[in-house]
């Protein structure tokens, strides 16, 4: 005992640091006090960066306190978001059997039908904006709502448990999954720790209980299985990764180089069958309405921390008298163009045969619609960050901390951002994007040819 603590004592003096500033985030910190949040977030970073140096190669211990780092959240409330209030009202309407696409949470309040434990609370911690529209989050992510409704016995403590519990799961999966996808990539397993114990993942995903890790180990999932050539196998899974977020459906037109033309028609026939599949029991006359409607605000009404939407609006707003509202709705229908074309030419002037390559064009792809999409979370780049360990870039990581700086949105009454600590952020990680692109990597001047 006394050797393995002379051999690791500043890795486990980091951790016990760690799990302290943990402590303080989850339960002594308020989202409006924004020094302390940074100051905890930058402490944090650092003896994490430490920990994994030292003992990069020592997979129990980092294990170990990946997990209990996690565990220090277990009993707190989310101080970040209160997105977690619609997930439970969402899970507690199917758990009563009512589907969640079909009314909006005011609707429901006001018709009077329904009752259910803790039902105004819930709705007194969601915001006003999210009480007005119809549930955006696709039928997985609503079947474990409700597994958390149904786990929790009616209690916003006991719900918020077993919503925690599901989301560390699904984070031990994907560090299982993904370090086997680094070994078929011929590449050091302990980068997987890189996701598994950066504080960005801990904070947003089991602190303040958002999905996209559940998405993530799905997606991860996946990717091993088309690595070892069981693909078919791998299209249900998919399917599941795309009902849990949306977002992997962006990188289907990238895999027609992977699989070949015939191949992959059948990969995405497979894949569509299954998605089917997962919605049918959700699926009504007014769904795809009412879905369509609350996913459309993302590019038309909603923005928050965005980069290039920001210096378009500045620009239109001060020299061409352009009206916000009016400029971020043809910027949103303008940009899912630009996407469109910019998926479509990483999956067509790229070589996208070989998996690594596969994956550095989904990168390339998701970074894309970051940069010019209108509302980047500091949620959002987990996705990101998980893509990247499979890769040589290494920009999503600095991105992981920059971002928080999007939070000092929410220490003034107004919600103003502050444009100046977003110009910080997107500098360092545009510039650093540039500098892996053309300045560290000769051999990756074309973008488009690897």
């Amino acid at each position: 005992m006394q050797a393995y603590w002379r051999l690791h004592r500043y890795p486990i003096l980091f951790a016990v640091a760690c799990i302290l500033f943990y402590w303080s985030f989850a339960y002594h910190l308020v989202r409006t006090d924004f020094v302390k949040l940074f100051m905890l977030f930058g402490a944090l970073f650092y003896l994490t960066y430490k920990i994994i140096q030292f003992e990069k190669w020592n997979f129990k211990f980092l294990l170990i306190i990946g997990i209990l780092f996690r565990l220090v959240f277990l009993m707190a409330e989310p101080n970040l978001s209160q997105d977690f209030y619609r997930f439970l009202w969402d899970g507690e309407l199917i758990k009563n059997g009512i589907n969640p696409y079909l009314y909006t949470p005011d609707q429901i309040m006001e018709q009077g039908h329904v009752t259910f434990a803790n039902m105004k609370e819930l709705r007194e911690g969601m915001t006003d904006l999210n009480a007005r529209h119809y549930s955006n989050y696709p039928p997985v992510n609503q079947v474990l709502f409700a597994l958390a409704s149904v786990l929790g016995g009616g209690s916003i403590l006991g719900s918020t448990i077993a919503m925690r519990s599901i989301i560390i799961l699904a984070d031990l999966g994907a560090l299982y999954f993904g370090r086997k996808l680094l070994q078929q990539l011929n590449k050091a397993n302990n980068l997987a720790f890189w996701y598994f114990l950066n504080p960005l993942v801990i904070i947003e995903l089991t602190g303040n209980l958002h999905f996209e890790g559940v998405m993530l180990f799905f997606f991860v999932w996946a990717l091993y299985l088309i690595s070892i050539n069981k693909w078919l196998w791998a299209t249900p899974v998919y399917a599941i990764s795309i009902m849990v977020k949306l977002m992997p459906l962006m990188f289907l037109p990238l895999f027609i180089k992977y699989f070949r033309f015939k191949k992959s028609a059948t990969f995405y026939t497979l894949i569509l069958l299954g998605c089917t599949a997962l919605l049918f029991p959700f699926y009504s006359s007014v769904f795809i309405d009412n879905y369509s409607e609350t996913v459309g605000l993302w590019f038309s009404n909603f923005e928050f921390n965005a980069s290039i939407y920001n210096v378009v609006k500045k620009i239109g707003v001060t020299y061409f008298e352009a009206k916000p509202w009016e400029l971020i709705d043809t910027y949103g229908s303008f940009i899912q163009k630009v996407v469109v074309v910019i998926v479509l030419l990483l999956a067509f002037l790229r070589k996208n045969q070989k998996m690594e390559s596969l994956i550095t064009s989904m990168l390339f792809a998701l970074a894309c619609y970051y940069f010019l999409s209108t509302t980047v979370h500091p949620w959002y780049v987990v996705f990101l960050l998980g893509f990247s360990i499979f890769t040589d870039y290494r920009f999503p990581l600095l991105w992981s901390f920059t971002i928080i700086l999007s939070y000092y949105t929410y220490s003034n009454p107004n919600y103003t951002e502050n444009l100046g600590l977003l110009a910080i952020e997107y500098l360092l990680v545009i510039g650093f994007f540039i500098y892996e692109m053309i300045g560290s990597r000769p051999k990756k001047l074309y973008f488009f040819k690897k």
